[in-house]
């Protein structure tokens, strides 16, 4: 069956997906949020790599703020096909 819907998602300054509503995005939000914490506790990277099903080197980029740290500019309405696609 295929179905047609629109969601708001979060942009940035440039009006780009960021966070979970980026298309790309394979963790959520609170994941990212629990991964920092994890780590803040001194849990190697290695472990939250193999934890939430990343290179261990997404982790770190993660951690350092270096990924997954900009706020929400806005939002805009994006229209997903039945697939779960946008």
């Amino acid at each position: 069956m295929y179905f047609a819907r629109s969601v708001l998602v979060a942009v940035n300054d440039a009006g780009i997906r960021i966070g979970q509503d980026h298309q790309r995005a394979v963790l959520s939000d609170s994941e990212v949020e629990v991964m920092r914490q994890l780590a803040e506790d001194g849990v190697p990277y290695r472990e939250l790599a193999r934890k939430f099903g990343v290179s261990k080197w997404t982790v770190g980029r993660i951690c350092r703020y270096e990924r997954r740290a900009q706020t929400p500019a806005g939002f805009k309405r994006v229209h997903i096909d039945g697939k779960g696609r946008g």
